[in-house]
């Protein structure tokens, strides 16, 4: 994959988004879309959360490591144009799988991914590059991040938080008073702390190249495919030999990659204590879904609620996340629940704890209930879910 402009180098940082998995663990949302498509906060999508953060960063070469049923998702980037990456010579880069070369085609894991773009980003003339992942809720600034990798002559530097959730989930990174990384697990079973990497990793390239030739030469691997998860083989090598530290994020950060964080989230962001939709000269960017304002009845009751653009609320919707072209009929009760766009709850619906992915069929009676402990939360989707669902023919 030639660059088209080798003589242009004004820009030398790349964020690389590793966009390509499957996102299993959020099925079934994750079923007809790729987990960077998916719906979040009423009119988003999961990947406007890092593409704003790096927008907002200034950041302007950005690529996207695709895989997965990437149809609503290049719908929705369009280019780039919305965050301001629709140039010419630097912006947004679709990266999808090919065939022709030894570091193309099909990635094994997000490691290999990561080896298949070294040689681009050698290419390209980039000296630095940041890695990032598109499940995850935050608001975070990378200059200070990256001028702290550059003075201290850093060749990875890991960004850091506590976490309230279980650490065995993450990679746990230890670091000392001069805010070397001296150990990293990956998920291990015992962990010994809270600190967890956010998956924001900034790499010296050189290094970067470095270190995936040689993982790749001792496993008599040249195409990467034994890399696995990045958090297993190239981030202990820098640990272990190559100069690594940590810069610490403050503040909201939450990985949604499973369907009870995803629920939580939004939960948190109705309680006021999640993702900020509102921080000033911060703005969350999307490629917006053109719809009439949202219609709300007289005979309505609507409270502590996020209502898109688009719905039509008869019924009563109390602490929930209602997406575009949501109806409510007269007569259904919304609770503590999400509901991803385009469905109908009808007269006599009760829905409490739910996620109705767009499109489902909402029956009437009671769905889902609050129940302690994990696996709480229901999850409709249409009935016709499969490869030619409206989600990947229509970008839903």
């Amino acid at each position: 994959m030639a660059d088209p402009f080798p003589q242009d180098r004004a820009h030398s940082t790349v964020a690389l988004v590793l966009a390509g998995g499957q996102g299993s663990r959020l099925s079934p949302l994750t079923d007809a879309r790729s987990k960077p498509a998916v719906p979040v906060a009423g009119q988003y999508r999961l990947i406007d959360v890092v593409l704003s953060n790096l927008a907002n960063s200034g950041l302007k070469d950005v690529w996207i490591v695709e895989q997965y049923r990437p149809f609503t998702l290049n719908q929705h980037l369009a280019g780039g144009r919305p965050w301001d990456l629709d140039g010419t010579r630097h912006g947004l880069r679709l990266l999808p799988p090919a065939e022709g070369r030894t570091e193309e085609g099909f990635a094994a894991g997000n490691g290999h991914a990561l080896h298949q773009q070294v040689p681009l980003l050698e290419s390209f003339g980039a000296d630095t590059v940041v890695v990032l992942s598109a499940d995850h809720l935050y608001q975070f600034d990378l200059r200070p991040a990256l001028e702290q990798h550059r003075a201290r002559g850093s060749e990875l530097t890991v960004v850091t938080t506590q976490t309230d959730e279980d650490p065995s989930r993450f990679g746990v990174v230890q670091v000392d008073a001069d805010h070397t990384v001296t150990r990293y697990d990956h998920k291990p079973e015992d962990p010994e702390g809270s600190v967890v990497a956010t998956e924001i990793f900034i790499y010296d390239v050189a290094a970067l190249g470095q270190v995936t030739r040689r993982l790749t030469a001792e496993r008599g691997d040249a195409d990467g495919d034994s890399l696995g998860d990045y958090g297993e083989s190239i981030v202990p090598a820098f640990v272990g030999h190559r100069r690594t530290h940590a810069y610490r994020l403050d503040g909201y950060w939450r990985d949604v990659g499973t369907v009870e964080a995803y629920f939580k989230a939004h939960m948190e962001l109705l309680d006021g204590t999640g993702l900020d939709l509102d921080r000033p000269g911060w703005p969350l960017i999307t490629n917006p879904k053109h719809a009439p304002p949202a219609w709300i009845d007289t005979r309505a009751t609507v409270s502590a609620s996020l209502v898109t653009a688009g719905c039509r609320i008869r019924g009563e919707v109390e602490h929930s996340i209602v997406g575009p072209g949501v109806v409510v009929e007269a007569g259904a009760r919304v609770s503590r629940s999400v509901l991803l766009g385009d469905c109908v709850v009808p007269a006599g619906a009760e829905l409490e704890s739910v996620i109705a992915d767009v499109g489902a069929e909402i029956p009437t009676g009671r769905s889902g209930r609050t129940k302690p402990g994990p696996g709480n939360i229901t999850v409709l989707v249409p009935e016709n879910r499969g490869p030619a669902s409206a989600d990947e023919t229509t970008g839903d």
